[in-house]
């Protein structure tokens, strides 16, 4: 990993605050949608994968 010079006259430290509830429980609801979805492409692929096995044998 490379260090990222600052521009002049730019500061590119942040200060961050704690999320509230209402936040996490949304972040937590869309991180478990994009898994079931990335989860359920993985299983097309592969039962695609097998089929296209099946077939070549």
């Amino acid at each position: 990993m490379a260090l990222i010079k600052e521009p002049k006259n730019v500061d590119m430290s942040t200060k961050s605050t704690p999320w509230t509830e209402k936040e996490l429980a949304d972040f937590r609801k869309l991180m478990n949608e994009i898994k079931r979805k990335n989860s359920k492409m993985k299983e097309r692929s592969n039962l695609k994968n097998s089929k296209a096995i099946k077939t070549a044998s």
